[in-house]
């Protein structure tokens, strides 16, 4: 996701600058830049790909000055490019930072240009320096000018402004996108995440929605969203490892599995407002798009399949669309039926998978009405050529099975129910439902990791297993298969998936003490049949291990072992049971002892068929 970091010091910021990009690329990005203001010059370098790019050139060409500001960009608005990198600037006066969507930047586009303004990019950022520039015509100072802009502003958006004539402050703005301020020693700085600010300050106030700060080298004043003086609690950070390495844990696997809670967070920034998914989430022209799709296609592989499953149920239940589900290497390779007014969605981490990218060009010349794609990386392949781009902001996932891309992945789906449904008569009790949901997911992601010693005893059981079977209901079916898929991957153990109801249909025969049975079992409406399948493992020898609900009555004995699961809302529930099957199967490899974070055979981007 997008990157901010910005100081004012008496000494030469563009190191602590750059440092701090640097401590946020795992998250993700396609440019960087930075401006600076030296006495009342203003200094500004942007270069397309890795920070290293930026660092390289502010090393050939310095910039001195002790008040600047910094940006990492996922492409939204416009392409990777230099001229769509961040800071922008207006009339060589005001800079600007920003992470999130501003929804009506069209609308202030044209009353800026009516007003004299010109625009040298294609991002809805540059609308705020503009309105900057504008406002502080009719106002004294500029953090009035900013509070008088950004309510002029819809959206979700987390922003940093200075002005080359005053290099004594910078003015912060906070609205669905977090922004926290660190605090130093006759020196201040903000930004995204406090990961970037660590090496120079451990003290950090966190501001709140609609929060306006004023900072300076010796003092923070912040305002809230009526314009009233408030106070933040300053609060010593404890983070003790950089989220770029893997810190304190022993693969990269275990600590992307715990960086979940974050992943989701961070997917959810500056796209619900006003206690509804913002359409823009998926692309500037989204809401054109959207309005009248009666049909979606699903076309993914691997994890990225079971993630679309999931979804094709809610689809379905909530939205009021049809759906289905292809994996993209079958969909290629056969004649398919268009139906009318049908939404594309391909969904990739890499965004170059080469059976699903094909899939995509060959659904483009079917004559779809738009295309979507849900990805991790900003300016990949699927990223550029669908009319809709859905930025997982998931951060660098490095280990070969994927764990956070997936639930980021289910969120983004979830997001994509309810801005389809909305076209489709859902009601607003149903939307704000899912909305609040996807707002508690972090939290209740966070209860599911608990669970991790109880899984690690528990996997000791598998340690001479070869063969595993998967069993869930409704939109838990998918999540059985994923988490065959995990095992399968990491462990070597051959597992596979079913809807329960298919047991009778074949799988039973399979049953025996030596087939371990792993259910995932929800407190829903299909729980009672749930059950019925249990009992029929249980009557034919079978030995069951069942993540359920802590109030779904399941008792552990011989026969089964329960884990219960934190209770959970059916909207959250496929991600939630995600996480114990994430546990189990890299605890179970780590008894195998296979290589958890490249598994053999495996690679983590399928660019080729």
């Amino acid at each position: 996701m997008c990157g901010i970091v910005g100081a004012v010091a008496q000494r030469d910021v563009a190191e602590i600058l750059v440092e701090g990009l640097k401590r946020l690329e795992y998250r993700g990005y396609d440019s960087a830049g930075v401006a600076i203001i030296n006495n009342d010059q203003l200094g500004r370098t942007r270069r397309v790909g890795k920070v290293q790019e930026l660092s390289d050139a502010l090393a050939a060409a310095p910039l001195a000055g002790g008040t600047g500001i910094a940006h990492t960009r996922w492409a939204t608005h416009g392409e990777p490019s230099e001229r769509n990198a961040h800071p922008h600037v207006s009339e060589g006066d005001i800079a600007v930072v920003h992470n999130g969507i501003i929804e009506n930047h069209n609308k202030l586009r044209e009353m800026l240009k009516g007003l004299g303004y010109s625009f040298a990019s294609d991002t809805d950022t540059e609308v705020i320096c503009h309105l900057v520039h504008h406002e502080l015509k009719t106002h004294d100072t500029l953090v009035a000018a900013v509070q008088t802009a950004v309510k002029q502003l819809e959206g979700a958006y987390g922003t940093v402004v200075v002005d080359r004539r005053d290099n004594s402050r910078m003015v912060v703005a906070r609205s669905g996108s977090p922004l926290v301020v660190g605090y130093g020693l006759g020196e201040n700085f903000i930004a995204s995440d406090q990961l970037a600010l660590l090496p120079v300050t451990r003290s950090f106030a966190f501001l709140e929605e609609g929060d306006v700060a004023e900072v300076t080298r010796r003092e923070v004043n912040i305002f809230d969203v009526d314009g009233n003086a408030v106070e933040r609690e300053v609060k010593e950070s404890e983070v003790t490892h950089d989220a770029g390495d893997k810190g304190e844990y022993r693969h990269y696997m275990l600590k992307e599995i715990y960086e979940q809670p974050t992943a989701i967070a961070h997917t959810l920034e500056g796209r619900i407002a006003g206690g509804k998914v913002l359409d823009t989430a998926f692309g500037d022209n989204a809401a054109e798009f959207l309005k009248g799709i009666k049909h979606v296609q699903i076309i993914a592989c691997g994890t990225s399949y079971h993630a679309g499953m999931a979804a094709r149920y809610w689809l379905e239940d909530w939205a009021g669309v049809s759906c289905n589900v292809e994996i993209a290497s079958e969909f290629r390779y056969r004649k398919s039926h268009l139906f009318p007014n049908s939404l594309l969605v391909t969904i990739s981490q890499s965004g170059e998978t080469a059976d699903t990218l094909a899939a995509m060009r060959l659904a483009k010349e079917m004559g779809y009405k738009a295309t979507l794609t849900i990805c991790n990386a900003p300016g990949s392949s699927l990223v550029r050529e669908s009319d809709m781009a859905y930025m997982m902001k998931a951060g660098v996932e490095i280990g070969v099975a994927s764990t956070k891309a997936f639930t980021v992945q289910l969120a983004g789906l979830l997001m994509l129910t309810t801005a389809i449904g909305r076209h489709n008569g859902m009601s607003e009790e149903m939307q704000a439902a899912i909305t609040q949901s996807l707002q508690s997911m972090p939290a209740k992601v966070e209860q599911a990791l608990g669970l991790d010693d109880a899984i690690a005893e528990l996997a000791e059981d598998f340690a001479d297993k070869h063969h595993a079977l998967f069993l869930g209901r409704g939109d838990q079916y998918p999540i059985a298969m994923e988490g065959a898929l995990k095992l399968k991957e990491i462990s070597y153990i051959h597992a596979e998936a079913y809807a329960s109801g298919e047991l009778k249909h074949g799988p039973l025969a399979l049953i025996d003490a030596d087939m371990p049975v792993i259910v995932v079992a929800p407190n829903n409406e299909l729980l009672e049949k749930l059950k019925s399948n249990v009992e029929e493992v249980r009557a034919r020898g079978g030995l069951m291990y069942v993540f359920a609900d802590k109030d779904a009555e399941f008792e552990s004995d011989d026969t089964m072992k329960v884990i219960p699961v934190p209770h959970c809302d059916e909207f959250m529930a496929p991600l939630i049971y995600t996480i114990p099957l994430q546990l189990l199967s890299y605890h179970v490899a780590l008894i195998k002892g296979t290589d958890v974070d490249q598994p053999r055979n495996l690679a983590k981007s399928v660019t080729v068929e």
